[in-house]
């Protein structure tokens, strides 16, 4: 079973009203490991649950893991240093399953933004980086 992360429990109360049924669901982060993958299917099920047609998720280089399914990558973010991943190994993407492979996986974040470490864009600027997310990507979903 996959190791949820995050507990978001909503606090708000919801108004009565007759004859309706109001489901609340509580979310949380997926830690995707190499003994922990995911599938193309559970990427789609998220994207359709949240945004629509992509997932967020984060990726530690060093470690090759990541996190997904969060509102924010910043969340994902945090969710990995907690568990003690260094910043500079930690870069956020987004995933479109429902889109051909070679096109899917969007290097697109606000944590990206290091310009004290030479990335100065939402992208991640440098190639060697690029490839080893996507190796990493690769390996961790089940296509």
């Amino acid at each position: 079973m996959p190791d949820a992360v995050g507990q978001g429990h909503p606090s708000a109360s919801r108004p009565v009203i007759p004859g309706v049924a109001v489901v609340v669901a509580c979310r949380s982060m997926r830690r995707v490991t190499r003994s922990t993958p995911i599938s193309l299917t559970d990427l789609r099920e998220m994207s359709a649950a949240r945004f629509g047609d992509l997932v967020k998720g984060v990726v530690d280089l060093e470690r090759g893991v990541m996190v997904v399914d969060a509102e924010m990558h910043s969340d994902e973010e945090a969710e990995l240093l907690s568990d003690g991943s260094r910043q500079q190994d930690l870069w956020g993407i987004n995933l479109y399953p429902d889109l051909p492979e070679q096109d899917w996986l969007e290097f697109d974040s606000m944590i990206n933004l290091r310009p004290s470490l030479g990335n100065r864009s939402r992208s991640v600027d440098d190639p060697a980086a690029r490839g080893r997310i996507s190796e990493i990507v690769r390996s961790l979903v089940q296509r």
